[in-house]
């Protein structure tokens, strides 16, 4: 071992060899970037050799192609973009961990516009003085949702935590037990309160919670009666919540209380029309009277990741002076995409389907049929190493939304010759661009709901070049 030790090249005769310079220009860094990873391989290399790792080594083997091949890879590997496309095949229209909502093409377009440029995120043009970055769509904002004021801060887990904050610190907070709910990465309506300063008074039971249960609770230290909708979950069976309209009566009995419904997912679409679902349209619950309304803008709404805030003016204008407004704010990028996202709520029912989202849980089954047929018969036509079916299943909304709702769709089911389920997925995960399927009854299942007409191809050539196993 103390021989192949030996053996091991000092960094610096390392830095004089031509695939030192080969390396560097062809991945254009720096003698210290590349230095360092250098320093890295042949440290791993020292550690390996003293632990035994390495076997099989040939007494006269010299290291430096061995540490140039790992460190080429690791360079490489480094290069690539972390954050990068996926095309998503599993018909999961908001699919948290592929990014949830994608963008409109005008957002998109508004978004690039605003990153290169400057911008009036916080000037008056017209005044030719400081602006607030909080007028920017409020007008949008209050035109979709017939609210009184609008803000916007990071997320709607943020627009909680500024709603409680801000308006009931060391004072209680009546929620139905019901909703005390926990979302994705360990979000609790609980602990979220807990770390705002209220005090939460848990009303009702698990499944039932009647009006006399509110009225019950309220008293001189009471400053909010919190709803939660529970967008994420769905209680079936021996069940009883108290309805909107009914606890803004309630609340009317006690002006100095302030009803605030934590929407979550948040639509402006009503997708109810078309039976899916039961999603309230913000609107209406804006309409029933409630003092406080908040719900996400990757979600439903089909923007970018947003807590969006509406209601009452003199509320909002209490929370968009209250320190945490500063914490939580969005910057142009956010702006920029969720302005176009709510212009095409309010240029005509149509103009909505330009938003990824609404399109997509609202295609037709004949759209989602052609599609997976055009696929299926391509495949068949260009590859004999696939048996490829089309099958009728369901999709999912996805993002802890609508739950329980299935939307019907077709799905082309693939099976490979050589390959199990598990091991074409990997592969097509490390195609270019990623593809994502979903393995149902040992097979790979495509659902093209969530696959637009422009990525037909690159699915068709993922599954080609895999055709091989090469």
């Amino acid at each position: 071992m103390k021989e192949y030790l030996r053996k091991l090249p000092p960094v610096h005769e390392l830095q004089k060899e031509k695939r030192f310079e080969e390396i560097q220009a062809s991945f254009t860094l720096t003698n210290d970037q590349l230095t360092k990873f250098i320093q890295k391989e042949v440290s791993e290399l020292r550690e390996k050799l003293i632990s035994g790792c390495l076997t099989n080594l040939h007494p006269d083997q010299g290291f430096s192609e061995m540490i140039f091949g790992n460190v080429n890879k690791k360079v490489s590997e480094w290069k690539k973009d972390r954050l990068t496309r996926v095309i998503n095949g599993t018909g999961t229209v908001l699919h948290t961990n592929l990014g949830r909502s994608r963008l409109s093409e005008e957002a998109v377009t508004h978004v690039i516009s605003v990153a290169q440029n400057y911008s009036n995120l916080e000037y008056q043009v017209q005044a030719g003085k400081r602006g607030s970055r909080h007028d920017i769509i409020e007008d949008l904002l209050k035109e979709a949702t017939g609210a009184e004021a609008a803000m916007v801060v990071n997320n709607n887990a943020a627009a909680v935590f500024l709603i409680l904050s801000a308006l009931t610190k060391d004072k209680e907070v009546i929620v139905s037990r019901g909703q005390l709910v926990e979302i994705g990465g360990s979000f609790r309506v609980s602990s979220i309160m807990e770390e705002s300063g209220a005090h939460l008074v848990e009303v009702g039971t698990t499944n039932k919670t009647h009006l006399y249960d509110y009225e019950n609770a309220i008293r001189e230290e009471t400053a909010m009666i919190m709803k939660v909708h529970t967008s994420n979950f769905k209680t079936i069976g021996f069940t009883e919540t108290v309805e909107t309209d009914a606890l803004v009566k309630l609340k009317q009995e006690h002006q100095d209380i302030v009803f605030y419904e934590d929407l979550g997912s948040g639509a402006l679409y009503d997708f109810k029309k078309l039976g899916i679902g039961d999603e309230p349209v913000v609107k209406e619950v804006i309409d029933s009277g409630i003092d406080l309304v908040s719900f996400s803008g990757d979600k439903l709404l089909g923007g970018p990741q947003a807590g969006i805030i509406v209601g009452k003016k003199d509320i909002i204008n209490k929370l968009k002076k209250h320190q945490l407004a500063r914490v939580l704010r969005v910057d142009k990028l956010t702006f920029a995409a969720l302005e176009q996202t709510l212009k095409a709520y309010l240029t005509g029912e149509n103009a909505s389907l330009k938003l990824p989202t609404v399109r997509d849980v609202t295609k037709s089954l004949e759209d989602i049929k052609q599609q997976t047929e055009e696929f299926t018969a391509k495949i068949k036509s260009q590859a004999d190493t696939y048996q490829v079916e089309i099958e009728r299943s369901t999709s999912q909304i996805g993002g802890g939304t609508m739950p329980g709702v299935e939307l019907q769709t077709y799905v082309a089911t693939i099976v490979h010759d050589s390959l199990s389920a598990q091991e074409l997925a990997s592969r097509l995960r490390a195609c270019t661009p990623v593809i994502v399927t979903r393995i149902q009854n040992n097979r790979v299942s495509v659902d093209f709901r969530t696959v637009t007409n422009g990525e037909m191809e690159a699915v068709v050539n993922g599954f080609l070049e895999i055709e091989g196993c090469k």
